[in-house]
């Protein structure tokens, strides 16, 4: 098996304010130091194999989407101007391939809004695709459940951008989502659809940031507001965000209990319109969540794709181990597996820190993230590590929910969670949109009955570690477009 270590250990320093550990030896990205980012785990430097973002978030300010270089006519053949991404030929579960069979051109939608769908290298409507986009733009509530990484933030885009009216000069649409690092995730994706339409105003806004520059642009026009629940509560408090004439509410990865029955929310419904649509997307959903539905939704419509809980792409296993013997487990992985990227969790901001230093002090170059960090480190980490220029992240629970890095193809619970919420969000930052990925967890004494627990509750089956893990199981390579396996 190719391993995923280096030859000669990069020079590494942790640095305690931003989260990167800086590499000073020219074979940062070399695999297993995590400089070149995605990659497998063969011989030689590594090419990042993120897609870099066009464009940037500045938190607080909207950003435009840019007009089409070229005027199509309408006897022209549109798709032929269409600068479309290298097509993904990773072998696909069916989480994401058991469709009807539509495509995006039934649902009636704006040609310009095709053209950023086609751009952003989605093929076909998801599984949750087909079955929330017809019923979001006909109006309704939406109660959907979904696997993570089955494509929801496209199920609740797709119709608000369709419904954005640029005549309007106001807010039309609000995305509540639980985290920072999300917020600026779904403003990308919802910026670069929309980027054909001619001049839909985003707005990303989130805690941490100046409240000043988000009043300043809300003088200006914006159609589209993606926040984070404390920080549009704020705004509209101030009677900055006026949302009288906002048509349709999503709230993205709905853990937000304390959003949906905060005495804090009480004020936001009565100004909202009457006509509005509330649109629910999630992996999980509290028990808490029935009783706003009854209080604020009108005969929603439910979507339940969740008959099985665990991503099918996802091969689990468990190390048990001391408490001692995880760091060099973790490093026997690192030399052993064949990782792309990987994230590793722990339970607690001081854990995640100390260990992303001893992974240095290992020779393997890692950023680690935290709630605690200030949020223009959190914001660089996330941007650096999502363009590949590491290929480790250590994190607390911030990066469970919503996240999508396609380059991830490893998971390691260093901590092992007690919930199992916590493990099924955790887990799912693998195998996105249906492809393949490895959950490794490792466990102690003490862990072994939250195992047997999660195992039980989730209906999954979490194996011991064999000596020796196929390559075929997480490594998108040993796959053809048919799921074939790959002669080397």
């Amino acid at each position: 098996m190719s391993t995923a270590g280096t030859e000669n250990p990069v020079i590494l320093g942790l640095s305690n304010q931003n989260g990167q550990v800086i590499c000073s030896a020219k074979t940062a990205g070399a695999p297993g130091g995590g400089g070149g980012g995605g990659g497998g785990g063969g011989g030689g430097p590594q090419k990042p194999q993120i897609n870099q973002m066009k464009g940037t978030i500045n938190m607080g300010n909207s950003v435009s989407a840019p007009t089409p270089n070229a005027v199509i006519r309408p006897r022209d053949d549109w798709k032929k101007s269409l600068k479309l991404p290298p097509k993904d030929m990773r072998m696909k579960t069916s989480d994401v391939t058991a469709t009807k069979g539509n495509e995006f051109e039934d649902y009636c939608l704006k040609r310009e809004l095709l053209m950023g769908i086609f751009e952003m290298g989605w093929e076909k409507p998801s599984p949750i695709q087909e079955e929330s986009i017809p019923i979001a733009l006909s109006g309704r509530d939406i109660l959907a459940r979904a696997k993570n990484g089955t494509g929801k933030s496209g199920a609740y885009l797709i119709p608000l951008l369709e419904r954005i009216d640029l005549k309007r000069d106001c807010i039309q649409a609000l995305v509540i989502v639980p985290t920072r690092e999300l917020a600026l995730q779904v403003s990308q994706i919802c910026i670069q659809v929309s980027k054909h339409m001619g001049g839909v105003k985003v707005m990303a806004t989130t805690g941490g940031t100046n409240l000043r520059d988000d009043i300043m642009r809300l003088d200006e026009t914006v159609h589209v507001v993606i926040a984070t629940p404390g920080r549009i509560l704020d705004l509209i408090k101030k009677g900055v965000a006026k949302v009288n004439q906002v048509q349709m509410i999503v709230l993205d990865e709905v853990s937000l209990t304390c959003f949906l029955h905060s005495p804090q929310t009480v004020p936001l419904y009565p100004r909202l319109s009457k006509q509005r649509q509330i649109l629910l997307y999630s992996a999980t959903f509290p028990l808490s969540v029935q009783k706003f539905m009854t209080s604020h939704l009108q005969k929603p419509y439910e979507i339940n794709l969740m008959e099985e809980l665990t991503l099918k792409g996802v091969t689990q296993y468990y190390a048990y181990v001391t408490e001692r013997q995880k760091v060099h487990c973790l490093n026997t992985l690192f030399s052993r597996l064949q990782i792309n990227q990987s994230i590793i969790f722990c339970n607690s901001s001081q854990r995640v820190e100390l260990l992303a230093k001893k992974i240095s002090q290992l020779g393997y170059s890692c950023f680690y993230i935290h709630a605690k960090m200030r949020q223009e480190h959190r914001n660089r980490v996330f941007h650096d590590f999502r363009n590949g220029l590491c290929r480790n992240l250590v994190c607390t629970d911030l990066f469970t929910r919503g996240i999508d890095i396609q380059a991830v193809n490893v998971v390691i619970n260093f901590d092992f969670p007690k919930l199992g919420e916590t493990y099924l969000h955790r887990i799912g930052r693998s195998g996105r949109f249906g492809h393949l990925g490895l959950a490794i967890n490792l466990i102690t004494y003490d862990d072994r009955f939250n195992l047997k627990g999660i195992e039980e509750q989730l209906g999954t089956e979490i194996k011991p570690i064999p000596g020796i893990i196929d390559k075929s199981l997480y490594v998108a390579e040993y796959h053809s477009e048919s799921g074939e396996e790959v002669k080397p």
